[in-house]
């Protein structure tokens, strides 16, 4: 598993949240392999047939910009019937701060 101590501004947090379906995480994480972002960490479950799943991801090798890769997602959340976010770290902590 890859170290979680890369710099902040190259890491980001994918949420997915839809009915469950065989392939979505497959799908998901296949989208990032295609362009080089590498999971750090994932969560994933199923509660009454909802699905839920939080990526911890590290985009500093990414042969694609943010915007690109977000819209790639976009397209899949679409495909896939699901929601998918994908959200810098910095912002997505600065958005749930306590």
């Amino acid at each position: 598993m890859a170290s979680t101590t890369d710099a902040p501004n190259d890491r980001a947090i994918i949420t997915v949240l839809g009915s469950d379906r065989s392939g979505i995480v497959a799908a998901v994480s296949g989208a990032l392999a295609n362009h080089d972002v590498n999971i750090l960490d994932i969560s994933q479950t199923i509660l009454q047939g909802i699905f839920t799943m939080t990526m911890l991801v590290d985009m500093s090798a990414a042969d694609a910009d943010f915007a690109c890769i977000q819209d790639e997602l976009s397209a899949l959340s679409d495909s896939l019937g699901v929601q998918i976010t994908l959200q810098r770290e910095e912002v997505f902590k600065f958005m749930y701060r306590l």
